[in-house]
Formats: structure tokens, C-alpha cells, sequence
């Protein structure tokens, strides 16, 4: 009763807190300046690339520009406008050229802006409730930015959005219903039994299939997360692997992979915010692409996280948190592959199959929807640069069903197994939706803004990977979000780097920037790994049956361990860069 208590006063506070700042305390304003790389069409129109669009724009000379990031700081009220595009005549190797930024006004109330972020994870770590818990973050965000009705002003317009749709059409409707169909089918069962016929041998094994798994679906994110913990935990729960397990090896070679093997959608987002005016190797499209795999080696997170799921999967880590260790000795003497007191995100009508009397399962109707799932995603990402995952779990639901109807199931059963697959995401569906709400709050009261003004050019220059690397994983923990993170740390990031080296004379300086560049995308992977209110998190937890917050606090030690190792590394070599 008491601990009851004292989480509605920690909720209270916070909440009260929320509201104080965001009624009496004015944001502080700042304006961003990114440098562009800018091409001109046939009829001489203007044009930058940013994540795979082109945009046109007229600049203003920047003497004219109504945004002065001089004068921010004195604005009491919003500008008047939020985005300029500008041109500027600058002198580069002894000539004058022209330069162009787009210079965006952006606010924050400092410290308080963590705020959302940071009671939506407080209370997940005090209720282990996640839905509540979110819904609290988003409250005490709407406060902070006086937006009152609630529903009116941020749930309704997060939810109408069209990455909120994709959410629900695919991990609602296509991903819970094709579980649904493998389920009555017993298309899961066949396959779990298929495998340890033949391949799996006990724990390691089939903890093995996982990990080469997630490696050969290197698309990462989503994708990989999903694909690999659908397939993999039936063969788990067979072998006695608990939930905890499966779930880090699934997370933990998804975004990681897909940052080193990189054939994907990562280097053409990532590099159109990494262009730094009159920097030689980063002046076209296929430098900054070469740039970003010529990092690939030096994204040691990503390295060691790999390497150590590789080794959990063999059990023999060269880290095991005491929750980790807990969780395997409790699987496998006991059999349980949840903890006391757990609420796995999957539900229980997708925890054994209900395959009606008379049908026989068969592994191909696991298989074929399978390979068919996974050659319309490579296939619609080779021909068009992105997976369409929505076409490749549709096709796949539609041909689950359809074997099944053949092999002479009744529509009667189909649809009743489909009902429970969704039934059995509905919660995992719900947790997205809210985090994909509170990921956009946190962002716009400007959290991520405020910790990347307090990273000043006068830092020592072997720290500063390791600076960015802190910064990028409190952004992208505080906001869910990876990509969202590069959004707002790359453009600072980069040219501070090439700052830092000029100033302080380094020998090396495209290596050093190498180096910040590969701590901010590790750092931005490890900080929406260990996040509560991360997609990728809360799929894994729900694609391996896994309660969520199990999950996170099982996983948050092997990751920090891989962090400080290669924060370790970035800073030697930063000092061997002078």
C-alpha cells in the first residue's frame, strides 16, 4: 500500500511539475544552422536530398534572414517564421564562394524538457505497467506544452498520422493475424518441431538459429525484430530458453547488424545529414556513402554487441548481468520461461496452437509464407531502395490463409484464429501507438536540442566521441528513436568534429571524424535499444513473448558493458589521431 502511494506522489509531482514550467516559465530559443548541399535543377531551381526527397527552396541573403540565431536567446514569444533557407558569400581556399543553410528555430525549456521521457521510464522501471506508464509521459509532456486537451491536441493527431496507420495495418492486422493463422494451423508447432529434429540441439542451438538469423536479416529495425522472433520462439520455448534470452539475441542483432552490414536504407538516410561545407570527402552524395562504410569498422557497439549475443548464444558471454543469469538458470531448471510476476506482451492465445480436429499441420505452410515474406521485402528493397514490409506481411498472411483453406480448413476456424493473433498484439499495438506519441512529444519540448547545445567546442578532442556518444544515447533513450536521434545529433556533430580538428591541429582529422561520426551512430542504437518507449524494444518483447520490462533490465547490462568497451576504444584512438 505504502509503494502505491509513494508512485502516485513521484506521478503527482511530476505531473504538477509539468504544469508550472509550462505555464510560467518561457522556452528559450535557439536557431539551428545546417549547411546544405545544394544542386540546381535543369531551369536553375535550387534542390537538396534529405532522407531520399528532393527539396526545392529559394534562399534569402543571410543579412536579410528574420531567424538571428544572435538574437534567439532574446525572443519572449515564437517568431514569426520557423525555417529560413539562406545563402551566405564565404571565402574557401583563397576564393569566394556561396554557401547555403537552412536556419530553423527550435525551443526548449532546458533540464525540464527530459521531463516526458523521464517519468514515462521512472514508472515503467517502479509499475512495470507499460501503457500507463507512457500515458503519464504524455501527460506530463501535453502540460509542459500547454496543450490541455489531451485527446483533441496529442493523442488524436499522433494517432491520425500515417506512420501511426502503418503501425496498426501491420503489426495489428497483418503481423497478429498471420501469428494467428501459424497458430491454428499449428504451422508453428511443425516448424519448432522440423528444426529441432534436425538442427537443434538444446538451448544453444536453437539460441544460435537466432542470432544467424537476426545476422542474415541485416535490414534491421522493425523488420529483422519481427521476423526473427516470430520464427525463432517457437523453437525457444521447445528448448527452454527463456523469454529474457531471446528476447536481447533478437534485439540485439537487429539495428546493431544493420549498421555494419549496411546494404540497406541506413546510408542514404544517414547521409544527408552529415554534408559539412568545404569538407573535401563529404562533398557529394557518394562520398558521404563511402564515408559511412569506411566507419563500418569503427562502430564498436555495434561490434561487441554482436559478438557478445554470439557468445550468449553458445553461453559463453564475457558478460552475464545477475537478471540474465537468473532468467537461464530458472528456464532451465524449472522450466518457466517467464519470471514471477511477468505480463509478457504476447498473449496467451498465441502461446499454443488450437488447431482444429482432422487438420494435419504441415512445416512448408510455415515455410512458404515465410520465404515469400522475406522475398518481397528484400526483393521490393533491391528494386526500390526500401522494404515494403507491408506488402511482404500481406502476401504472406494471404498465402498462410489460403494453404490452410486448401488443406481444407474451414473459414469458420481461419477467422477464428485470426481474431486471436490479433488479439494477441493488441497490447504490443497499443505500447507502440504510445510510443510513437510520447517519441514525438519528447522531441518537440526539445530535449534532445538542449543536450546538444550543452556540448561546447572548447572539449578536450580525445573526449569528444565519447561526449557525443553519451549525448546521442540520453537523446535517443529519452525519445525512442535511432533515426530521429541522427536527425538532431549528425548536424552539430559533424561539423564540431571538423572544428575541434582544425582548432587543436590533429594529423588525422578525417579519422577523427570517423570516430565522432561512429560513436554518434552507436551511441543513438545503444540509447534505442535500452529504451522502454522504443518500437524496437517493445517488439522484441512482443514478437518473443517476453514482459517488457524483464526485457530492458536484462538487456541494459550486456549492452552498457559493449558501450563502455567501445567508448574505451574510441578514446584511445581519438588520442593517437594528434
Amino acid at each position: 500500500m505504502r509503494a502505491g502511494v509513494g508512485k502516485f506522489l513521484v506521478f503527482a509531482l511530476a505531473l504538477a511539475a509539468s504544469w508550472i514550467v509550462g505555464s510560467n516559465v518561457p522556452p528559450t530559443w535557439t536557431v539551428e544552422r545546417i549547411t546544405l548541399d545544394v544542386h540546381a535543377d535543369a531551369d536553375g531551381g535550387l534542390y537538396y536530398v534529405r532522407g531520399g526527397e528532393t527539396v526545392h527552396f529559394d534562399p534569402v541573403p543571410i543579412e536579410s534572414a528574420q531567424l538571428d540565431p544572435a538574437l534567439a536567446e532574446t525572443w519572449t514569444d515564437a517568431p514569426s517564421v520557423r525555417r529560413e533557407f539562406v545563402s551566405a558569400t564565404e571565402t574557401r581556399d583563397g576564393r569566394a564562394t556561396t554557401a547555403y543553410y537552412q536556419l530553423e528555430a527550435k525551443y526548449h525549456w532546458g533540464y525540464w524538457s527530459l521531463l516526458p521521457a523521464a517519468i514515462a521510464v521512472l514508472l515503467c522501471w517502479l509499475t512495470r505497467e507499460p501503457v500507463t506508464s507512457l500515458l503519464g509521459g504524455i501527460v506530463s509532456g501535453a502540460l509542459l506544452l500547454t496543450r490541455y486537451d489531451l485527446t483533441g491536441e496529442v493523442l488524436i493527431p499522433s494517432i491520425a498520422t500515417t506512420n501511426a496507420a502503418g503501425v496498426l495495418v501491420l503489426y495489428l492486422w497483418l503481423l497478429g493475424g498471420l501469428l494467428g493463422v501459424w497458430s491454428r494451423t499449428g504451422a508453428a508447432k511443425a516448424f519448432a518441431e522440423f528444426m529441432a529434429a534436425r538442427f537443434v540441439r538444446g538451448p544453444r542451438s536453437a539460441k544460435l538459429v537466432a542470432w544467424m538469423l537476426g545476422v542474415i536479416f541485416f535490414q534491421g529495425g522493425t523488420v529483422s525484430t519481427v521476423l526473427v522472433g516470430t520464427t525463432v520462439k517457437p523453437i525457444a520455448d521447445q528448448e527452454r530458453v527463456s523469454h529474457e534470452e531471446l528476447a536481447y539475441v533478437v534485439d540485439s542483432t537487429a539495428s546493431p547488424i544493420a549498421s555494419q552490414l549496411a546494404f540497406n536504407a541506413w546510408p542514404g538516410y544517414v547521409q544527408a545529414f552529415i554534408f559539412v561545407s568545404g569538407v573535401g570527402f563529404l562533398a557529394t552524395e557518394a562520398d558521404r556513402i563511402a564515408f559511412f562504410f569506411q566507419s563500418v569498422p569503427f562502430c564498436f557497439y555495434a561490434i561487441f554487441a554482436v559478438l557478445n549475443t554470439f557468445l550468449l548464444s553458445v553461453e559463453k558471454p564475457f558478460f552475464l548481468g545477475g537478471r540474465m543469469r537468473a532468467a537461464m538458470e530458472r528456464s532451465r531448471t524449472t522450466g518457466r520461461l517467464d519470471a514471477e510476476g511477468s505480463d509478457p506482451l504476447s498473449s496467451r492465445e498465441l502461446q499454443s496452437s488450437n488447431v482444429p480436429a482432422g487438420y494435419t499441420p504441415h512445416v512448408l505452410e510455415f515455410f512458404l509464407p515465410l520465404v515469400t515474406l522475406i522475398g518481397i521485402a528484400v526483393g521490393t528493397f533491391v528494386l526500390g531502395g526500401s522494404p515494403n514490409v507491408h506488402w511482404a506481411f500481406g502476401a504472406a498472411l494471404l498465402l498462410a490463409a489460403g494453404m490452410a483453406l486448401a488443406k481444407g480448413m474451414s473459414l469458420k476456424d481461419l477467422i477464428a484464429g485470426f481474431h486471436d493473433g490479433i488479439k494477441g498484439v493488441v497490447l504490443g499495438s497499443v505500447i507502440l501507438l504510445l510510443a510513437i506519441t510520447i517519441g514525438g512529444i519528447s522531441q518537440e519540448t526539445g530535449g534532445g536540442i538542449f543536450l546538444v547545445e550543452q556540448l561546447g567546442e572548447s572539449v578536450p578532442y580525445f573526449l569528444l566521441p565519447v561526449l557525443l556518444q553519451l549525448m546521442t544515447m540520453v537523446i535517443a533513450f529519452s525519445t525512442g528513436t535511432s533515426w530521429g536521434t541522427y536527425a538532431v545529433a549528425f548536424p552539430l556533430a559533424m561539423p564540431l568534429a571538423w572544428a575541434v580538428a582544425g582548432a587543436q591541429g590533429l594529423a588525422h582529422p578525417e579519422l577523427f571524424m570517423t570516430l565522432c561520426f561512429a560513436a554518434v551512430m552507436d551511441g543513438s542504437v545503444y540509447g534505442d535499444q535500452s529504451a522502454p518507449i522504443s518500437d524496437t524494444t517493445v517488439l522484441s518483447s512482443v514478437c518473443t513473448g517476453c514482459d517488457l520490462m524483464d526485457h530492458v533490465k536484462t538487456q541494459i547490462p550486456q549492452a552498457s558493458v559493449a558501450a563502455a568497451l567501445a567508448a574505451a576504444c574510441w578514446t584511445v584512438l581519438a588520442y593517437f589521431t594528434a
